[in-house]
Order: C-alpha cells, then structure tokens, then sequence
C-alpha cells in the first residue's frame, strides 16, 4: 500500500516536515513492513514555475515542421524576476520555441526554466534551435512524469486550475509530496486504505483517532424503497453457506459534467499510490476505494437496462471486460447483471457495455460487500487481480458501504457539478455480518508473550483497536478475563492467540525479553531421522549435490515413473487449489522434479550433474480423504481419529538420484569418464550400504528406464526397493533430457526397515586368504547376481567374497551364451586354508551352478 504523506497527514498527526522515512520507521513500530519510498523530487527539481503565454508566431521551417516562437510570462505583470542564473531574463519573460499547437494566448502553463531536471536526467539549458534561443520549455505531463499524454503541453485551466504567475508548479502539482509504501499482510486487510493506515498511525504515536468514515455514515440518507436503484441479491449457490452478496448500496448522481477535469490535488495523490488517473468518475471511485477501503463501481446509468441481480453465473455466459477482453464464465462466478445479461464480474472487474465513458452525464454508484472466498477464486480463475479484489478477498468492513457511497456522490457534485437524487438503495442479505466475541483470560497475553501485561493495559489496548471489552469476573469455573468483540473492520480476530498477537504489537515488540530456550530433555533425532542423515551425508562425501524441488506432478508423470508397466495408471492425490493446472497432483515418485531441475541446470550450461533428493512421496489407498472435517483445539474420540488417519495417503520418503555429462572436468592430463548406468547403481548400493543395509541386484523392466541397462533392487526379504540405470532413449530424446542420462530411485523408508537390529563389527582375521577364479558359460539371459548367489550357496562357509570382474559375448561362445568370470576369496577363521579345501569349496560351487544353470566350466 502506498501511502502519500499529504492525504495521511488529514487523518493523522503526520508532522509537516516528516519524512517517508520517518513514517516508515513509526509503521514499523505497530508491525508494517517497510517496502520502499516514492518521492518524485528525487527526479525533478529546479526552477519549475507557473507562466502565461504573451505571444506565440508560428514559423515554418525548410525540414517542413512547424514551430511556434513563445514569449512567456513568468513572474507577475509588474514584478521582477528574482531567478538569477544562466539563460533567465530579469524581466520576467522567456523566450521559448515549442513543438506543440495545443495552446492559445493567454493560456497558464508549466515553465521548466533553465538549471531545471526533468526525470530521466533531462537538463533544461538554453539552447539554439530553428533561429532562435530557447531559454526554457513549456511542458507536457509527459515530461513532467505526472502522466503518458504528449499530444501536447499541460494546459492549466483545463485541469481546473488558474494559479498566480510565478507560483512554484511542483508544489502546484503535487510533485513536492511522497509516499512510504508499506507491506500489508493478507489478515490485515483494512490496512489497504488509508483510514487504516491512519489508524494505525494513531496507534503508533498513542494518539486517537478519529474515524472520518463515521462522519460521511451520518450524512448518508436512509435507504428507500425508491431510491438508489433496483436490486436483487438472488445468490442460488452460495459457497460453503455463505452468501456472495449480503449488502449492496446504489446511489444515482445525474448531469454530471463529463469535461470535467480530475483536480490536480486527486490525481497527484492516485499517481502516488501507484493508480493511473484516467477521468473523473473513475479517479473518485478509486479515491473513495483508497481512502475507505471500500471498492466501488460507477455504471454509466442510461446503459443499465431495468433492475441489477446479484447471482452465479449460468453455463455458457461469457462477459466482456473493462480490458476488452471476452471471458467464459464459471458457475462459481459471481456477477452484476441486468435485463441484457452479465455487466460485471462481482469486485473484480466491470464489464465494457456499462462502462463510465467520456459522454456519460448520469452515474449509478454502487458500493457492495462480497464474500472473500467468491472474489477470491474467481480473480484467481480469470488471472484478474485487480484493486477491488485485493481487498475484498482480504476482507472488507461490512458497515462501511453506505458512507463510501456518501462520500462518491459527495465527490460527483462537488467536482462534477452532478445532482444527488433523493435516498438510497440498500438491500441486505439477512443480518449484517458479526464478529463472533472471543474469551480472552486475563493471564492468557502474559504468559504466550512473556510480558506481565497489567489488565489496565490490556483493556487500553483492545479498546484501542476498536474492540468491544467486557470484563469477566472471576468464578469457581475459571480466571477473570474478558469477552472481547471484535470491530466490524478486523475480522482476523477470531481467537484469543490473535488478541494476544495484537497486544504484544502495540505494546511494543520491544518489550519482549530475548530468552534462550531451554532444550528439553528427549532422546535426540529418531532412529530414521539418524538414517536419513546418515545416507545424504554419504551421498555428499561422494561427490553429488542435494537439490529440494517442489512435490507437485502431472498425473502423466505419476503414471509414467510410479509404475514399471507401461499403461498402468497410478492413483494419486489431486490438489483443490494447484499452482499450476499442470501441476495438479503430489508426485508418487520423487524423479519428475529431479530431472526437471537436471533440464533446467543443463540448459544453462551446467554439462556436468550428479543430483539428488530425498523426500516423502504420496501413495493413497482405497480411501482418501474424509468427509468428516473436526474443529480446531477438540480432542476427537479413537474412531474418529481412525477414520481421519485412514483417509491419509502413505508417505514413504525416497531417494533419488540423476547422472548426466561426466563424473570429472576434462582438464590437463585428465580424460573426464561420462555418467552411465553403474555410477547410478553404484550409488544405490552405497547409500544402502550407509545404514548396514545389503541390496540384491537383478536386471529388470521399467517403462522409464533402458530395456536393456536397468537394474531392480530387492531387500533381504525379497521386497523391490527401487531401480537404478539408463533412461529410456525416447524418453530423454522426447523430454530434451541429456544424452544418456542415468537416474535411481530407492524407497528410502523400505531401506531404513531394512535395517538389522544391531550391527556386529565383524573380527579382522589373521588367517591367509586363497583367492580362485572360475569362469562360466551360461545363458545369456540369466543376470549375473542370480549366478553370484547360486556359486555363494555351494561354496559354503569357507567363501568369505565372490565379485564378477568380466562378461563376455563374441567369437568362441555360440550364441544365446555368456562367459562370467569370477573372483572367489576363501578364508577359514581358525586355521591357513590348503589348495585342496579352496579346490573343494570351488568346485562344490561349481557344481551346484551346473545342477541349476546348466553352466559348463571353461577351461
């Protein structure tokens, strides 16, 4: 929100010569954010002044543009020219030649004298142009940085304003004031207006404040049957029970006068909050809107067609919008429509039809309450924030409609010369929204915050805030302590947390004494919290880089990276309210995120990645979700708690990992090795080995993975743990990944399970070891751990390490047939192994391979 000092300074006591900053650091105070500060003098200054045009000859020049050769008044008839400096004529007259033609004799206008600066570091000197030497410029609101208009200069009398000679036009156009913009979170709503700032200003210098609103409140007429105009709040679909309308107030102002300019006073102001001023109706609503918080909407009254119903909208509407642009309607989507159909989005945006334009004579004002919920979603939904919805969906006063009203209709006849037509229209939902009153301890503020809060200062503070305090004496049943009402304008006050939050703001943040917490006595991180950390410690120390991405998917790629069979659909949990409509679902796999940050780090020339992640994935069951949905702060009973708990999805943490490029940087005398399958296996292992943990590894089928270089990982149990190899080569051909890109997945949680209850360090024998190779020709077909263990088995307990160290397909082994060579340790714990027991155990190996695999030995 920005905050110009000028207009804050007529509802608060904002010293004259304080600063933004100044204003800023007291915001800060009551727990505004300070965000930035707007002061246009930081971009124009110098003798910037009020002249008359004595004379203008228009000349034409051989280049074929025509020129107007000025003499300009710049101090009054009579009086001498007290500027001194290069280029300034002591008689009070300038020459300046001027490109523009939209001025006369006579007209007031805006001199930038020479030593002047104009933004964008326009310096103005004099200078020699078409035959004469300019000493000056004559300005537009272009130059001036008040506005976008440079079709020619800025006339004074047609904004309304006839100034002496010589005044100072920054002063004039309020180009001397500035704003302080603070930071509004989205529970304090009512500090999008400037009655809330001011409010809290007060608050902040422990000054009252008095609440202008109240005052155009008692100058509102009381609503009558024919006044205002027809309305009907007709909402057939209300969200969660909440009407989308509950008050909607119609005032008409006829014959306005639709030249009337925007005085320059408003428009300085709206150009220092940050809203372009466009025309007058338009610059007073959103006047009113920034002063009261309160949106409102002018319709231009002769293209309203019979009465205004407020209701959802019905299948196959579309609208027309203030930005020109045709919209399709949703049912959820509240709208102001007449006889004709939509003419507005309900506080978001109007519709074009009805729009204020510049002929327009005869206004119909409204001013309306929403539900923040309605307007939320649907800003949301048609990608149209807007001021209006800012606010309301941050919630609005409820009381407020008839008094921002008032004041729009107030501003209309006295700027526009319009007529108020007698009464007003003020039609109603039920009963005006209530805050609910909230019980609040005495002793409950003191002992959350950790200050000795006298109850004096606690009623002071509520009080001051706009709460309705009445004391609660204390009982047999409880403390003493009050039951607080919160005011219509805070409807973030609905628990004594919040209250509590509020007294320790206005009290003073500063008062809070800094303590050191005290550790609790416990057991420390949990046994998985111990694993976890202990497998990304060892992930790191081998060189990868843990990455964080957000857990939101397609359902495409839970499908495609949740399931090893191509076409299986996976079940997953859909978002109500995603971020990205291709986002719209919690991945059940963590390597959609981990490749699409290997892409991206790819992308910008980072060749060389190894990735990973752990996280929790999400896997629902046959239930999900419930439908029983429990308050807050309620001990629920077990069958209740069982039915909430059934409906949770399984969050098993995962572990991924992604390899692309090469493990080292080509450097002198050192050839980099590029990722591929066994780095990404190699890794696997490796964190599973961290925690103690022995993975078998088998080749297997996964749609996502290369059907021939993908390994299947599998507990001691006999559980799949995860997969581990190369991408699939369309795969990464259609997701623009890296040429042979390798990835794992492991389930984290399966792994940590896996665990053995205690780890018992084996002994350092001292015993010779006998190593034996063996090599055997099998199937091809048949992987490499199935023939490992089956040669484990039939060595025995002698086999203290068996690895394979080659595979070999080619000349001399007929097809269908692979040779695996093995290295096979022996060691016995008690004694020095002979040739003869290492032969025994070896061929007892051998030979169970043959029973099983039909291997035949080679020589």
């Amino acid at each position: 929100m920005r905050v110009p000092l000028s207009w804050l300074r007529e509802y608060a006591p904002v010293p004259q010569d304080a600063t933004a900053e100044q204003v800023l650091a007291t915001m800060v105070s009551v727990g505004f954010e300070e965000e930035e500060v707007h002061r246009p003098s930081d971009e124009i200054s110098g003798p910037i002044v009020v002249g008359q045009v004595l004379s203008r000859e228009p000349e034409e020049h051989s280049n074929g543009k025509t020129v107007n050769w000025c003499q300009v008044r710049v101090v009054p008839e009579g009086q001498e020219q007290t500027l001194t400096g290069k280029g300034i004529d002591p008689s009070g007259i300038q020459g300046i030649v001027c490109g523009a033609h939209n001025f006369e004799v006579g007209d007031k206008v805006v001199v930038t004298l020479p030593g002047s600066v104009l933004p964008g570091d326009f310096r103005i000197t004099p200078r020699k142009t078409y035959g004469h030497t300019s000493a000056g410029m004559i300005a537009s609101v272009r130059e001036l940085g008040i506005g976008d208009d440079h079709d020619g200069i800025l006339v004074l009398s047609r904004i309304g304003l006839d100034p002496e000679l010589g005044a100072d036009a920054l002063e004039l156009l309020g180009l001397d004031d500035e704003a302080a913009e603070i930071n509004v979170t989205p529970d304090r709503g009512y500090g999008f207006s400037i009655r809330g700032v001011a409010r809290e200003y007060g608050h902040a210098v422990g000054q009252p404040f008095h609440d202008f609103v109240l005052d155009a409140a008692e100058r509102a007429p009381e609503a009558t049957d024919d006044g205002g105009f027809p309305v009907e709040l007709a909402d057939a679909a209300p969200i969660n029970g909440v009407p989308g309308c509950d008050r909607f107030v119609t005032r008409v102002v006829k014959a306005i006068d639709p030249a009337a300019p925007t005085p320059a006073w408003m428009s300085s102001r709206l150009r220092l909050a940050g809203i372009r001023s466009l025309n007058l109706p338009v610059d007073i609503s959103n006047y009113v809107m920034l002063e009261y918080g309160q949106p409102l909407h002018f319709y231009d009254l002769d293209e309203v067609a019979e009465k205004i119903v407020v209701r959802r909208a019905e299948p196959g509407e579309t609208l027309t919008t203030l930005d020109d642009k045709q919209r399709k309607l949703d049912p959820e989507d509240l709208l102001i429509t007449d006889a004709t159909g939509p003419i507005g989005i309900a506080g978001v945006m109007g519709g074009a039809s009805t729009e204020v334009k510049q002929e327009t004579v005869d206004v119909l004002v409204e001013a309306a309450h929403f539900d923040p919920i309605t307007i939320a979603r649907s800003a949301r939904r048609h990608r149209l924030p807007s001021e209006a919805s800012k606010r309301f969906e941050r919630s609005v006063d409820p009381r407020i409609q008839a008094a921002a009203a008032q004041r729009a209709v107030e501003l209309l006849t006295e700027l526009a010369g319009g007529t108020v037509q007698p009464g007003a229209g003020d039609v109603r939902s039920g009963a005006a929204p209530a805050a609910a009153p909230v019980l609040l301890p005495e002793s409950y503020a003191s002992e959350r915050v950790g200050v000795d809060y006298a109850p004096e200062r606690i009623e002071q503070v509520l009080t001051m805030i706009g709460c309705e305090v009445r004391p609660l004496p204390a009982t047999g049943d409880g403390a003493p302590g009050w039951l607080v009402t919160p005011p219509s304008w805070r409807s973030d006050l609905s628990a004594p947390e919040d209250l509590a939050e509020e007294i320790a703001r206005l009290d003073g943040y500063d008062k809070i004494p800094s303590r050191l917490p005290i550790a609790p006595p416990g057991r420390g991180l949990t046994e998985a919290q111990t694993g976890r950390n202990r497998v990304l410690a060892s992930l790191a120390a081998a060189g990868l880089t843990e990455v964080l991405n957000y857990p939101f998917v397609s359902q495409e790629e839970n499908d495609l990276w949740g399931a090893a069979a191509e076409g299986t659909a996976v079940p997953s949990v859909s978002l109500a309210n995603p971020i990205s409509e291709a986002r719209g679902r919690l991945r059940a796999s963590i390597l959609p995120g981990l490749l699409e940050t290997l892409r991206r780090n790819h992308a910008r020339g980072f060749r060389d990645l190894a990735l990973y992640e752990a996280g929790a994935v999400f896997l629902p069951g046959e239930k999900l979700g419930s439908a029983h949905v429990p308050p807050g702060a309620v001990a629920l009973p077990p069958e209740v708690l069982e039915e909430l708990n059934a409906g949770i999805p399984a969050q098993p943490w995962h572990l991924g990992m992604v390899f692309a490029g090469q493990d080292a940087p080509t450097a002198p005398g050192v050839a980099g090795r590029a990722y591929d399958w066994q780095d990404a296996l190699d890794a696997v292992l490796l964190a599973a080995q961290s925690v103690g943990v022995q993975l078998t590894v088998r080749q297997g089928k996964h749609q996502a993975f290369h059907p021939g270089r993908t390994a299947e990982l599998f507990t001691a149990d006999g559980d799949s743990a995860g997969w581990a190899g190369e991408l699939h080569p369309q795969l990464v051909a259609g997701q623009n990944l890296p040429e042979r890109t390798c990835a794992a997945e492991l389930d984290l949680t399966a792994i940590l399970d896996a665990r053995p209850d205690g780890v018992q360090a084996q002994d350092l024998s001292v015993q010779t070891p006998a190593t034996q190779d063996v090599a055997l020709l099998v199937d091809a077909d048949l992987p490499a751990s199935t023939l490992t263990e089956t040669l484990a088995e039939g060595a025995g307990e002698l086999l203290e390490e068996i690895r394979v160290f080659d595979v070999y397909q080619g000349d001399r082994v007929e097809p269908g047939k692979k040779s695996v060579a093995l290295a096979m340790r022996f060691r016995a714990a008690d004694r020095t192994l002979t040739a003869d027991e290492a032969s025994a155990s070896r061929q007892a190996a051998v030979d169970l391979a043959v029973q099983r695999h039909a291997a035949v030995l080679r020589g």
